[in-house]
């Protein structure tokens, strides 16, 4: 087996395969927690039938890789004859992922905000959207901060598993790369580096946020038992 040098259209390449990956993170993100913040308030809504669908949808997905639903979407819809997209099936996969852990995320975060605030509200005479629009969320966001950066972080290394259905983002390219080169070490290092170089930022962004609004060891056990150890 013959090496061949690592060139400029190779790096290029996985460069592009990066760009894709910050892609495919900012719509598991920014769809994930549109979502994400619909399952929060089920979470929290005054219906216990409201919450426990919501509880059940938590703990579907949850308890689901990411992973068996892009295969269900890529290689199951087509035998019911729709075709779907690698990068859509990717996304709709990560979405649905991502609004599970950040809707548990955020009811942790609504949930721990003192109880004295809900009831000075309710002394307000204010609905309940006003006092969640008004009152409980504004609060809750300050909260939320420092664990959904932390979170993307996971979504980031996620996106890798968009390879197996296909499409081309930096693992993917990785792969291919190596299959014209042979040379992996060289390669899934340079993956490597690209990853940590997206991910050490939101990571050390996060460790501000944390110390700059309390830390974890300050935060209410309601947040604390919301955030979700998550593997890549």
């Amino acid at each position: 087996m013959t090496l061949v040098p690592l060139g400029p259209n190779q790096i290029a390449f996985l460069l592009h395969g990066a760009v894709w990956t910050v892609v495919l993170s900012l719509i598991a993100c920014l769809g994930g927690g549109a979502l994400g913040m619909v399952v929060a308030l089920c979470r929290v809504a005054p219906l216990r039938a409201v919450r426990a669908a919501a509880a059940v949808y938590i703990q579907a997905v949850q308890g689901t890789p990411p992973l068996v639903a892009m295969f269900l979407l890529y290689f199951g819809l087509p035998g019911l004859g729709l075709n779907v997209p690698s990068l859509l099936a990717a996304s709709l996969a990560l979405i649905v992922n991502v609004s599970a852990f950040l809707g548990e995320i955020w009811r942790g975060c609504i949930e721990s905000v003192p109880r004295p605030q809900w009831e000075a509200a309710e002394c307000l005479a204010l609905s309940r959207t006003q006092r969640m629009l008004r009152v409980i969320l504004p609060q809750a966001v300050r909260i939320a901060i420092p664990p959904t950066v932390g979170f993307s972080v996971q979504v980031i290394k996620n996106t890798s598993l968009a390879s197996v259905v296909g499409f081309v983002e930096l693992a993917r390219a990785g792969q291919i790369v190596n299959n014209s080169v042979f040379q992996p070490f060289l390669i899934y290092l340079l993956i490597a580096a690209i990853y940590f170089a997206m991910c050490f930022p939101l990571s050390w962004l996060n460790r501000v946020l944390e110390r700059r609004t309390g830390g974890w060891r300050r935060r209410p056990a309601a947040l604390t038992a919301a955030i979700p150890v998550v593997s890549a």
